[in-house]
């Protein structure tokens, strides 16, 4: 196993400074240690994004990057959008 996801239930509510965050920060940093790759799901929220990324998470899923799309959509995304590692 070399991936985690974050559910979304756990993002939901998560805020700078709340017991959340705290859990949210744990469970990354618990993975990291045993070398695996961290994604957070249901980022649908500015402040959301901004705690990930302070989290270091390396992967996020939400409708803050894309609302659900057919494949031959989500090339034309792709290469028309940029996207932050």
């Amino acid at each position: 196993m070399n991936k985690l996801k974050i559910i979304e239930p756990f993002i939901s509510s998560v805020s700078f400074n709340n017991a959340e965050e705290v859990i949210a920060r744990t469970i990354v940093a618990m993975a990291h240690t045993l070398n695996m790759r961290v994604t957070a799901e249901g980022i649908d929220k500015k402040e959301q994004f901004k705690i990930i990324r302070s989290l270091e998470c390396d992967e996020v899923q939400g409708n803050i990057i894309s609302k659900p799309l057919p494949a031959e959509k989500v090339i034309k995304l792709l290469s028309k959008k940029k996207f932050i590692r």
